[in-house]
This record gives structure tokens, sequence and C-alpha cells, in this order.
């Protein structure tokens, strides 16, 4: 985030991307898919109950000059989901990895009582 712009101009842009990102986990699709879920849940004020002038004020449009804008918020959101949920899957895997390696160490007998009871660990 640029700091060299004026506070009102950063609130704006925050409100923009957060409702970029509400709309994305709404309906995880790309663009301009995630343009039609973002009209509707304008439409029907599902973002803090803002319609189409509220979220104008807010710094969020909808007509042709600002769908350049729109669509660079998408992608950033975009990417924000792919580093996080290689993030998470990170952190899942490794688990999972150790757990498997004790399982491959322990005896025939313990390893298949233990895969069969649900209970690897």
């Amino acid at each position: 985030m640029d700091s060299r712009r004026p506070p009102e101009d950063r609130a704006a842009n925050d409100a923009a991307l957060d409702f970029v990102k509400f709309c994305h986990r709404r309906r995880r699709v790309g663009w301009p898919e995630l343009y039609d879920e973002m009209c509707a849940v304008a439409c029907r004020g599902l973002y803090h109950g803002w319609g189409f002038a509220d979220l104008a004020e807010h710094g969020i449009a909808f007509g042709l000059d600002e769908m350049p804008r729109l669509a660079g918020l998408a992608n950033q959101v975009a990417r924000e989901e792919v580093e996080r949920r290689g993030r998470l899957l990170v952190g899942v895997l490794a688990p999972m990895t150790a757990r498997s390696e004790a399982l491959e160490e322990a005896p025939d007998e313990a390893r298949h009582a233990r895969v069969l009871v649900g209970t690897a660990t």
C-alpha cells in the first residue's frame, strides 16, 4: 500500500479490496465472473448493507472506466488467495509427513492397527 496517498484514498482502496475479497470468498471465480458476483452483492446490499451508491462513496464503482481497477483488485485478491493456500497446505502437510514416516517405522501389526482404527499418529 502506498503510504504517500492521502488517508481517504487509502481507506477507499482498503474498502474496495475488502469488498472484492468478500465477493471472492462467496464465489471463488476469476474475472469476469467475479464482476458478476460483485454486481449481485451490490444489488442485494450483502456487503455491510451497501448498495451501488454506498459502494461508490467508498471508491467502488462499476462503470466501464472502473473495470481495469476492479480487474486489478480481483487479480490481487486471487494472488493473495493462492499464496495463503500455499502457506496453509505447507502447514497441514508437514505434520502429515511426520506421521506417515512414524507409521512406516512402526511394526507391521501396529501400522495396520492404527490405520484400521483411524488413529494414525
